[in-house]
């Protein structure tokens, strides 16, 4: 059994959708558990729509039906977990009529849900942004982990947890310590053993014993002076960020912005220094996909004009800063630092990443690496952590004024912003423009049809886009993608985070539709002047 909750893997990750797809094919059965009727639904056992942001209520509300009816794994939650019984307390708050008001699905449903998910063990569990992209982040994912401890399937292959990255290598980027809080391999700032460590390894006096700041707070910091230098690389943050108002004024705020990219783009724009980077396949090194994997990548193409490999790039400032890093290729800083200094990928080198990689952790040389974590229920912090959580509703909700949720995601055509896509003839041909995805009942109410230019209005923002009238969306819902700068989802959408991650709510605010004026004879020869 698969349960997918806040993930539109068709599009979004359509090469993991391939083999979903094949194993319902193969007898499998799935849960979809998602606002819209995404196109993996037509494969579904079960669509269930809930509404946005309301996960930790539904998935409380499943948790409560498992307690109750006594269909929860007893056994593995004594001997492999902790908490439960604050767990218990706070789900029994949520019985499946109160979880049903809030997630807008019938109390039949959820109970449908806990008792399907119940008949197969190990049942996957898989998320993705729907989950990640709201001020409750970090509690939608710790619930996915309460309702899967809670079914006893943690640490079996088949089982899990299993989120799908938003970008390729993000696992990797993380692995080496691209995090305010940690050093490579999850070593934190703050432990004074790990900061010696490093601090000898890097030949340096001393290191910061705090994490570093996050991307809201640096993007603050531009504009009160108190940040002095930005270096933006590999995002376009102008696109990519909520209210791209306010970012573009950051940005416009800073003393010194260096960008490192393989494309010009809306950021780049800001910078006052561009370093050329070369791409994925004009580099040699190493990626890690979503299941730990590190394979290897070779080069199949030369830069083109003065690009250069990050890794050299980085080296280069190093040097003219007064640091002599001995690695002079991605294999050497590899077998010579990251897996001298991350104790979870000491065993894997280089000549062992030859047919298809190692995951880790792999302590050792000789170790094979680990398929999957916390073997039958053995955490590798002990025992797994049951933690009560309470519902609480997006920042923003509808009103009066602004009766629609606007949601956000990926279309299956376009990757981001366009930076690589839209350089592609091809793809713009498939899909040329944005669109605002609404019911029959919400284009109904305005007069709307399908096709023409209408108006999307927030408190930070209005953008014209082609309504696109579909089944796909409930009533209440529009939904847009980020894809297009001109009608850009992030033009609308709200800068508020999560407060431990600090991951912004792209999956909800209020805004309202409205169809575009007319424009008069008169009006239409002044624009054209």
């Amino acid at each position: 059994m698969i349960l997918i909750v806040g993930s539109n893997m068709t599009e979004a990750h359509p090469v993991a959708a391939t083999f979903v797809k094949d194993a319902v094919l193969g007898g499998a059965q799935l849960i979809v558990v998602d606002p819209r009727r995404t196109d993996l639904v037509d494969f579904a056992n079960l669509h269930v729509p809930i509404k946005v942001g309301s996960d930790v209520a539904f998935i409380n509300g499943v948790m409560n039906v498992l307690i109750s009816e006594n269909l929860y794994d007893k056994k593995y939650v004594e001997s492999c977990t902790i908490g439960f019984e604050e767990l218990r307390q706070k789900v029994m708050e949520y019985p499946p009529e109160r979880a049903a008001a809030i997630s807008g699905v019938s109390a039949e449903m959820i109970r449908e849900v806990a008792r399907r998910l119940a008949s197969v063990k190990p049942a996957m569990l898989m998320y993705t942004l729907g989950i990640t992209e709201h001020v409750c982040g970090v509690n939608n994912v710790m619930s996915c982990a309460n309702l899967q401890m809670l079914l006893g399937n943690v640490g079996f292959e088949c089982g899990g947890v299993n989120p799908l990255r938003g970008q390729n290598n993000v696992q990797g980027a993380c692995d080496m310590g691209a995090l305010p809080n940690v050093f490579p391999g999850y070593q934190r700032v703050d432990n004074e053993q790990a900061r010696e460590k490093f601090r000898k390894a890097w030949k340096v006096k001393s290191l910061p014993d705090k994490p570093g700041l996050m991307m809201p707070t640096m993007m603050e910091g531009l504009t009160t002076g108190k940040i002095k230098g930005f270096y933006v690389f590999g995002e376009n943050l102008a696109n990519t960020e909520p209210d791209i108002h306010h970012v573009e004024h950051c940005l416009q705020s800073a003393e010194f912005l260096v960008c490192q990219d393989i494309f010009p783009t809306e950021t780049t724009r800001f910078a006052h220094v561009i370093l050329p980077a070369a791409a994925w396949s004009e580099n040699d090194g190493t990626f890690t996909s979503s299941e730990r994997r590190v394979n290897r990548v070779r080069t199949a193409s030369v830069p083109p004009g003065e690009a250069k490999p990050n890794w050299w790039i980085f080296k280069e400032i190093a040097g003219r800063m007064g640091h002599k890093w001995k690695s002079a290729n991605a294999r050497e800083i590899w077998d010579n630092e990251v897996s001298v200094l991350a104790p979870s990928l000491a065993g894997i080198k280089y000549s062992r990443l030859e047919n298809d990689g190692l995951q880790w952790p792999a302590p050792s040389e000789d170790h094979p690496g680990t398929a999957t974590l916390h073997k039958d229920g053995c955490f590798t912090c002990g025992l797994g952590v049951l933690k009560a959580i309470d519902w609480i509703p997006p920042a923003e909700v509808p009103d009066e004024d602004y009766p629609l949720v606007l949601s956000t995601g990926r279309r299956l055509y376009h990757y981001h912003t366009r930076t690589q896509t839209g350089r592609s003839s091809g793809i713009n041909e498939l899909l040329p423009e944005e669109t605002a995805d609404i019911s029959a009942a919400d284009a109904e109410a305005k007069g709307i049809v399908d096709g023409e230019m209408i108006s999307v209005k927030s408190r930070r923002g209005e953008v014209a886009v082609k309504a696109r009238i579909t089944r796909q969306v409930p009533q209440g819902l529009v939904w847009m993608a980020f894809h297009f700068r001109e009608a850009c989802a992030n033009w609308l959408t709200n800068p508020v985070y999560d407060p431990v991650t600090q991951t912004a709510e792209y999956k909800a605010c209020a805004v309202r539709i409205d169809k575009l004026k007319a424009m008069t004879l008169a009006e239409n020869e002044c624009n054209e002047v």
